[in-house]
């Protein structure tokens, strides 16, 4: 909260023809967030002579493993022919295990920036995403990076983009994030080529909920993409999933930090605080309209499904409520994660974890130790089983623990399977 201490940024000027929403996805270590810096630098968000690496990169685990684990937003204001355009970058992740961060920031865009290594060409990742942008509905543009390497092949990867993705030949565009080659027409393109949002300003406020976090001094911030309508400091809102009524204290966008606006309209992108306290109110994919008009509720997102479980203890038992603290805040945006209570004869009290992955395990781990300063214990990962009984019952195992006792059940197990 200690950005948005300044005087109040007027956004009325840019209605839904000025406003761009879009988001850059790759595979990792394709140099998304490198080049995101650079945009920053173009834009004048960030200062070009200081030293810029991943500003966008905030959690202490995304700088030390150089991945991004949480989307992260950045509005830039950016002149083209003599107008002025409002640009709000959504920044996602690149590893399959934050896939699901991935989808929840598209949903607040209407394009994005498909980011290819030149040298490595399409991978796993560039295809996933490429399909899920697809999917909804997103104009993509193909933009190589890395074209300044020796091993680069930019001719062998359009081809390549061309056979998988069916990009014209003559749409792609050559950069390298890392020298900021060619990286301000990336700027044109998204102006040129992404359509503005649609959305009315004069129509009440229907505005989508795509991500949040937890302030120790404001409480929960919420993430929005504002539809129709607008929202402003003293406007009473309500939660479509919850019912809960709130006021909204602060709004405004982040540049990178948090920077207070008089208002959010119809088609930006922005934060709110409403004095939320309660980590278990921000349901990501929520609608949020005003108390007095009331609005048909966005459909949310499809929950993903957990694929490894493993048992979280603390080191110390007296630390049992202080973790239990952090894997609440942890949780509030990441419902990837499912929590559920279990005992254990060696270790106490302690939860069964679900994750995306071992990776995603294996961060959240990180972030308690390092963020919450709580020691933690984590036993070896499981993924998933399905039991099927002669019977025709099914049971989904998803520890040791839960395994279907064979004698009891006179060895009636038919077969056991992979559940997705």
């Amino acid at each position: 909260m200690r950005d948005g201490d300044e005087k109040s940024i007027d956004l009325a000027d840019f209605d839904v023809d000025s406003v761009r929403n879009f988001s850059i996805i790759a595979h990792i270590d394709h140099g998304k967030s490198t080049l995101a810096d650079r945009l920053l630098e173009i834009t004048g968000v960030i200062s070009k002579e200081k030293k810029n690496a991943q500003v966008l990169d905030k959690l202490p685990v995304e700088r030390q493993r150089g991945i991004t684990v949480k989307a992260q937003t950045a509005s830039m204001f950016y002149e083209k022919d003599g107008k002025k355009y409002l640009i709000n970058l959504i920044d996602t992740p690149g590893h399959v295990d934050f896939s699901y961060e991935v989808s929840r920031s598209l949903a607040a865009c209407q394009g994005t920036v498909l980011l290819v290594d030149a040298a490595q060409g399409i991978q796993a990742q560039t295809v996933a995403n490429f399909y899920l942008a697809f999917s909804q509905g997103l104009k993509v543009i193909p933009v190589l990076n890395k074209v300044d390497l020796p091993g680069a092949e930019p001719e062998r990867v359009e081809k390549q983009m061309h056979t998988a993705f069916e990009f014209e030949q003559n749409r792609f565009l050559r950069i390298s994030a890392k020298s900021g080659s060619n990286v301000e027409q990336v700027l044109e393109k998204v102006v040129d080529e992404i359509p503005h949002p649609i959305g009315n300003r004069d129509l009440p406020l229907r505005s989508l909920l795509f991500d949040s976090w937890y302030d120790t001094y404001a409480g929960v911030i919420c993430l929005i993409s504002i539809v129709d309508g607008s929202i402003k400091k003293g406007d009473k809102i309500m939660s479509a999933h919850t019912g809960v009524k709130y006021e909204v204290s602060q709004v405004g966008i982040m540049s990178p930090g948090m920077k207070k606006t008089q208002a959010l309209y119809a088609g930006q992108v922005g934060y709110f605080v409403c004095n939320m306290k309660s980590i278990s109110e921000a349901y990501i994919g929520d609608t949020f309209h005003l108390v007095k008009q009331p609005v048909s509720p966005f459909e949310g997102f499809k929950q993903p499904k957990p694929m490894v479980f493993a048992g979280l203890f603390p080191s110390d038992s007296n630390d049992f409520e202080k973790l239990q603290d952090a894997i609440n805040q942890l949780t509030l945006n990441d419902s990837s994660v499912t929590v559920n209570k279990e005992t254990s004869n060696a270790l106490g009290q302690g939860w069964r974890l679900g994750f995306l992955g071992t990776l995603h395990m294996d961060v959240f781990r990180q972030r308690l130790e390092e963020e919450y300063d709580v020691s933690v214990i984590i036993s070896h990962p499981t993924v998933p089983y399905k039991v099927t009984l002669t019977n025709g019952t099914e049971q989904l195992v998803k520890s040791p623990a839960d395994f279907p006792d064979k004698v009891k059940l006179g060895y009636n197990i038919e077969k056991i399977s992979e559940p997705y």
